[in-house]
């Protein structure tokens, strides 16, 4: 029997109503103002939530600095580390509703509800948890002998301040629980704002932590419809010590501008155009170019490879197998209740109209459209638009230099390994990445000549908890996860005495 279709999904599937939780109360907006969730499978709500003014946000500054300035949060190490793991507990508990909110909020399949969206969520912030004790918080640079005399040095590393956490529709789970618990556990006191399309993957965080038992004002979660203005008066206030940031790479910049005037840190994780290079003595070819088709979540990931690059001596091939796999491919999408189905719906209306956009776009540019290019309204009254394919393509067209966000794979041939490290590099991004090969010592060559934060070599996964993950160039400034994600949330303070 064939996997139900969006159009098969119920519309009495309703998410709760998210709450604002501010100063260690969950409440709703000033002047109960709401607005409606839409989900991206129906086109319909599926749920409320608080929709915050000024007047709310700057509620959630106040107590974000007073709870920083007035408690022993910043300073009892084994206080922060007990409420974090409590309330890790609690979203393992809560784990049918957080599966529920990527389903019916993000649009997810169950494909990626089972990975990234939940699982990964929730086995890096225990990822985050395990590198914790390794955090130094001292370091002794010894005595040394200067014109002033003799000084015992000492570096002392503390929290920054107030964090404002501005996240992103995506992988809002998986984004939010990186921001918030490493800057938890570094000792900052914390406003997060996720985004307006996926308001509950926030509303979540605030409703655990008061169960939890979290200090007022510690944690803060804000939700709004304005994509803007909530974003605004975090980046603007000079109360709010670092922006960490994770989104469009035009955002980024304007984050950094506005910031500039308050000389606040911004930690920027931002786009990419990542390539993924199959080199000609790959053993599996046929096998690695099919798998490189770009559907998993609709290829709404900021470290997806959107840009295919094959030999020129087996482009011709390479495009078979494609047209092949996308064939294959071509029924097992946008399935509600399937459990192999990887690929949905994009977030909004307005996220679908950007990628049709861009599929125009690539046409009129003269690439070939081997696969997909179309919306497919007969899937549902949701953002649904084909799996899509370039072939074709030349690296100096938009559609391989521009970060499309949607499930839209760009071909591109090379001659040898050195047009190969060429082409990946010929971009302002350098956020991921992919490198296969017979020969391992080639494949590592071509990977440490590629300027990227993160290159996958015949398979290895560089993406994990434990891991700083972050890009070069326009991808973005510091690193996420591992001991190097808290990290960014520190300060440094060296002292000296005479000995």
């Amino acid at each position: 029997m064939p996997a139900p279709l969006a159009t098969e999904l119920s519309t009495a599937a309703v998410l709760p109503e998210g709450l604002l939780y501010i100063d260690g109360v969950l409440r709703r907006a000033e002047g109960d103002r709401t607005y409606d969730n839409i989900g991206p499978w129906t086109g319909k709500p599926v749920g409320i939530a608080a929709d915050a003014g000024t007047l709310d946000v700057e509620q959630a500054i106040a107590a974000a600095r007073r709870a920083f300035d007035t408690t022993d949060w910043s300073s009892n190490h084994e206080k922060r580390f007990t409420l974090v793991r409590r309330l890790y507990d609690l979203f393992e508990v809560n784990r049918d509703r957080l599966v529920d909110i990527a389903r019916h909020e993000v649009g997810a399949p169950l494909v990626a509800v089972n990975r990234a969206q939940v699982a990964n969520c929730l086995n890096s912030w225990r990822d985050l948890m395990d590198v914790y004790p390794e955090l130094q918080w001292e370091k002794d640079y010894g005595v040394r002998e200067t014109s002033f005399g003799k000084s015992q040095r000492t570096a002392h590393y503390e929290a920054i301040g107030v964090a404002a956490a501005i996240t992103p529709w995506n992988f809002p789970l998986y984004v939010n629980a990186e921001k918030v618990v490493s800057a938890l556990l570094a000792g900052c006191t914390v406003i997060l704002k996720p985004a307006p399309d996926t308001p509950l993957a926030g509303a979540i965080f605030g409703e655990l932590a008061a169960e939890a038992g979290f200090p007022a004002g510690v944690l803060n979660v804000i939700t709004a419809s304005d994509p803007a203005e909530a974003g605004e008066l975090l980046v603007t206030d000079p109360r709010v010590d670092i922006i960490t940031f994770t989104g469009s790479t035009a955002i980024g910049k304007h984050i950094v501008r506005q910031g500039a005037e308050t000389m606040k840190r911004a930690f920027l994780e931002l786009g990419g155009k990542s390539a993924n290079v199959v080199l000609e003595d790959e053993p599996n070819f046929a096998q690695i170019v099919a798998q490189s088709i770009l559907v998993f979540h609709a290829g709404q990931g900021c470290a997806v490879q959107s840009r295919l690059l094959v030999p020129r001596s087996r482009y011709e091939e390479a495009k078979q197998i494609l047209k092949a796999a996308y064939d294959a491919f071509a029924d097992k999408w946008g399935h509600f209740d399937d459990p192999a189905c990887s690929m949905g719906p994009v977030v909004s209306q307005k996220q679908m109209m950007r990628v049709k956009g861009y599929v125009d776009l690539g046409v009129e540019e003269g690439a070939t459209l081997l696969a997909g290019g179309n919306l497919r309204p007969d899937k549902g009254d949701g953002w649904f638009i084909e799996p899509t394919c370039f072939v074709d393509v030349t690296n100096d067209m938009r559609i391989a230099q521009e970060e499309i966000f949607g499930p839209v794979l760009v071909v591109i041939p090379f001659d040898d390994d050195e047009d190969a490290i060429r082409i990946a590099n010929d971009s302002i991004y350098g956020l991921s990445g992919g490198v296969w090969s017979g020969d391992r010592e080639r494949a590592l060559r071509v990977a440490k000549s590629i300027r990227t934060g993160t290159v996958g070599v015949n398979g290895g996964t560089p993406i994990n908890g434990d891991l700083p993950f972050g890009g070069y160039k326009h991808s973005g400034v510091g690193r996420a996860w591992g001991i190097e994600g808290i990290e960014e949330y520190l300060e440094t303070k060296v002292i000296a005495y005479p000995v």
